[in-house]
């Protein structure tokens, strides 16, 4: 890491002041010092060997695509981050266009331009800039000036062959510090070079994502531009290079193989849960992928066949390696259910219902997706609302959904919960007015009548006044619905233009 030698607040004139000499000119070579808006082919066109263009991000993320802003120093000395796509510019309607980066320009090549890319004159010298030049009237933007020389990084990188964000995923031990992130350059053993972009590739943390031709949309629903990145499949990471305002930051040494890519995910059919099988579509691989798949703790994988013992409702993943390493790995996903309904309402939270295992009532409690108080349903999750805690079943009487209460505070509520991998809904009454449990269990998504009464639900096959269902599972071991993957936010960076870099 390079020590900090100075920091200087860049001086970001208005456009409209263009006319106005820059105070860091040279004298003998009339060089001037400024930023520009550099579209990402432009930026990356002298940094990467590859024949295909970096296209702008066309499929940025709801209000993402604006939040631009770089980071800065704190009176404390600590790193205040930037924006998750700091240091880029956009049109205004979506759409990030590329990169605002230092540039040395001389003072004839700038007054020849027409569009002068949003020249922005600086008062010195910064740490980095691009070298521009022009012919004929058009810029040209050449390979970064680092004067204080490429910061060495250290660590590894880990990769994923599957990703909510793309076809690969890897995830960059040790970044720049207190620096915003203005690209990453992700070379190849084979020559081959690529350019991230922010948003769409570069997220938090380290973490980079592309497509490379096979997923076509990311988990929020928009188009991955792949072109420029279809030939990495089959290719070999040797080195990954970040772009801050300090220049080059650059981890060496690195040896990733990128599997080639052959179906997006593998369908397989969902079945009941207990004790059972099921099956996947594996004629979609090629012929010579030496298949070997895995779900989890109970299941076995024999061609196309998955069998179970004993698996809890719920969702799962099937995960088929090729064990000759030529190909990425591909998952699908299946869910296993029941008719049954292992919990039933008691002083306020919801246990296990007679006939069941504790385990069978966890596994009810962690797969809840919805809970409908009277007329209104709250989906859970991430940004969800926790009307019924997955752990304890407790039911939360002070939940609020945005500022509005979930319970009204009426004195008497119909409550319905829908949990993954159970067919039909438990529903139940709550309140000071309500003498009796009212514990019915509905097919999910269907209309009843709540009747009160006071029987217990039990297991099916036994005596109740609930709901008929199929065998229960018996293992204590449940197992988790999937988890979504991360989203991923670009890292955070600096606005001082010529902030030196630590050793």
């Amino acid at each position: 890491m390079k020590i900090k030698a100075m920091m200087m607040a860049a001086a970001l004139a208005s456009t409209t002041a263009l006319s106005a000499m820059p105070l860091a000119a040279s004298a003998a070579e009339d060089v001037v010092y400024g930023t520009m808006n550099i579209p990402y082919a432009d930026f990356y066109a002298a940094e990467v060997n590859n024949t295909v263009p970096v296209d702008a991000v066309s499929s940025a993320t709801a209000s993402k695509w604006s939040m631009n802003q770089t980071g800065s120093f704190a009176e404390d000395g600590t790193w205040t981050s930037g924006g998750l796509v700091a240091g880029t510019y956009n049109d205004g309607a979506g759409k990030i266009l590329g990169v605002t980066y230092p540039v040395a320009i001389s003072q004839a090549d700038l007054d020849s331009l027409t569009d002068k890319y949003g020249f922005t004159a600086l008062d010195a010298q910064p740490v980095a800039y691009k070298p521009v030049t022009v012919t004929d009237g058009v810029a040209s933007f050449g390979k970064i000036e680092d004067t204080d020389g490429a910061e060495t990084l250290t660590g590894g990188i880990t990769l994923s062959n599957t990703s909510n964000y793309g076809d690969y995923q890897i995830q960059v031990e040790n970044i720049p510090q207190n620096a915003d992130i203005y690209g990453v350059v992700v070379k190849t053993a084979g020559g081959t070079d690529y350019g991230m972009r922010a948003l769409e590739n570069i997220w938090r943390n380290g973490q980079i994502a592309w497509g490379a031709g096979c997923k076509t949309t990311e988990s929020h629903g928009n188009t991955l531009s792949s072109a420029h990145y279809e030939s990495s499949q089959g290719q070999t990471i040797n080195e990954v290079t970040f772009i801050t305002l300090n220049g080059y930051s650059t981890l060496s040494g690195q040896s990733v193989y990128l599997g080639i890519k052959t179906v997006p995910s593998l369908t397989v059919e969902n079945s009941n849960a207990g004790k059972g099988s099921t099956t996947f579509d594996n004629s979609v691989l090629p012929d010579d992928f030496a298949a070997s798949g895995a779900v989890a703790d109970g299941f076995t994988v024999s061609g196309n066949t998955i069998s179970y013992e004993n698996a809890q409702p719920g969702n799962y993943k099937l995960t088929v390696s090729d064990t000759n390493g030529k190909y990425s790995e591909v998952t699908g996903s299946f869910t296993l259910t029941t008719d049954d309904i292992p919990v039933k309402y008691a002083d306020g939270k919801l246990v296990v219902a007679d006939g069941y295992t504790d385990a069978d009532a966890a596994n009810f409690l962690k797969n809840i997706n919805a809970v409908t108080v009277g007329e209104n349903t709250y989906k859970t999750g991430r940004r969800g609302v926790t009307v019924i805690d997955s752990t304890t079943g407790e039911i939360k009487m002070d939940a609020v959904s945005g500022e509005t209460p979930v319970f009204d505070g009426s004195g008497k509520y119909t409550v319905s919960v829908a949990s993954t991998g159970y067919n039909k809904e438990y529903t139940f009454e709550i309140g000071a007015a309500a003498e009796t449990t009212t514990a019915s269990a509905t097919a999910a998504g269907s209309t009843t009548t709540t009747t009160k009464f006071t029987t217990t639900t039990t297991k099916s096959g036994s005596s109740t006044t609930t709901a008929s269902g199929t065998a229960s599972p018996k293992t204590a071991d449940a197992t988790a619905a999937l988890p979504l993957a991360a989203a991923a936010v670009a890292a955070g960076v600096g606005a001082a233009l010529t902030m030196k870099k630590r050793k």
